[in-house]
């Protein structure tokens, strides 16, 4: 629990400049004090950074690994049906020797292959002898130049083969790279989830030790503004109360409204800020006391255009939507809280 020491609540006849300087005091007091608790903004701040860097990187490697996964496999089918071509090539070819020995075995040449005497003793037609034994010497060269294609086949086969193995290797790699990654991406989105939470939880501190201050009192009460609110900025409702927030998972305890940047975020009620700063997680931070110990909260204002202690009327502007706090969209994210616990906005406001 948040144990603070405040200052005495203001006078009843003090100044209104007296009042503002005791209000500062005590919100400053209330803002130090959960700092000390949670460690300094710039070590917040590096550990959200890094926690996302590291999700980021995993991210593209894995991005990365993909493509070069289905590049591969890509690769390997070109070579597989390259593979089964020159298998369908050497094939014929082995065919083509088969006829070819067969038909030398039985002696299908012998006539092609008389040597010096028989062509003298034959009484045959020199000219004859001259073609048959031309046409021995194509047939023998045909023979050869078959056999240097299937030698060359073959080797293209075991070239082939050794590709496709090089390649399973590398995609066997991949994936085993890829396992790894997934494996950061996870640890590296449960470490996120725990910061947040980290977040959430300094978040609802100092709501808390705000409410039990007792700060702003106003002449209409807030209870009797239900279903009466506006939405503090137009655009469109991407995250309800309750929803998962982000990737981290973890329960939202507001909405978020995507608006483009810049645009003006108005107070829903009549109150007094109490909080102006930037804070881990919710960026550049607003929270508006409207009293009755209601509060209402604005963050990841790219700008916020109020401070500590000023009064805010209804409908006027108090920031500028951004995506401060490492948010992944541009736009407002908004609570509404009683007595420290958040409840749904929707339930307060008119849609249209």
């Amino acid at each position: 629990m948040l144990i603070v020491a405040l200052a005495a609540p203001p006078a009843q006849g003090a100044s209104q400049e007296e009042n503002l300087k005791a209000l500062r005091s005590r919100i400053d007091a209330l803002a130090k004090d959960v700092d000390k608790k949670e460690g300094s903004q710039r070590e917040a701040r590096d550990a959200l950074r890094d926690s996302e860097r590291a999700i980021s990187n995993a991210n593209r490697a894995l991005t990365r690994l993909g493509a070069s996964a289905r590049e591969l496999r890509a690769e390997a089918g070109r070579v597989a049906e390259r593979r089964r071509s020159v298998e369908i090539q050497v094939s014929r070819r082995e065919e083509a020797i088969e006829r070819m020995l067969v038909g030398w075995a039985q002696g299908r040449t012998a006539a092609f292959a008389p040597d010096a005497l028989r062509v003298a003793l034959s009484g045959n037609d020199p000219a004859d002898i001259g073609r048959r034994l031309y046409y021995l010497g194509q047939i023998s060269r045909a023979a050869a130049s078959l056999l240097a294609e299937q030698r060359a086949a073959l080797a293209e086969l075991e070239r082939l083969a050794n590709e496709a193995r090089s390649r399973a290797e590398r995609l066997r790699a991949i994936e085993q790279a890829s396992r790894a990654d997934r494996d950061k991406l996870l640890s590296e989105r449960r470490e996120r989830r725990r910061v947040l939470r980290a977040d959430e939880a300094r978040l609802a501190r100092l709501v808390e030790a705000i409410g039990r201050t007792g700060i702003t009192s106003v002449s209409e009460p807030f209870s009797a503004l239900r279903g009466r609110l506006r939405l503090p900025v137009r655009g469109e409702l991407t995250q309800r109360f309750g929803a998962p927030r982000g990737a981290a998972g973890t329960e939202a305890k507001g909405v978020f409204i995507r608006a483009p940047e810049g645009q003006p975020v108005r107070s829903i009620a009549r109150g007094q800020v109490v909080y102006a700063d930037w804070m881990r997680g919710f960026g550049n931070l607003l929270i508006v006391d409207h009293g009755e110990n209601y509060l209402s909260i604005y963050a990841n204002n790219e700008s916020l255009l109020k401070e500590l202690g000023d009064p805010v009327a209804p409908g006027e502007p108090i920031a500028t939507t951004g995506s401060s706090g490492g948010n992944e969209e541009t736009g407002l994210y908004f609570e509404m809280r009683h007595l420290g616990r958040a409840f749904d906005p929707l339930r307060w406001v008119k849609l249209k």
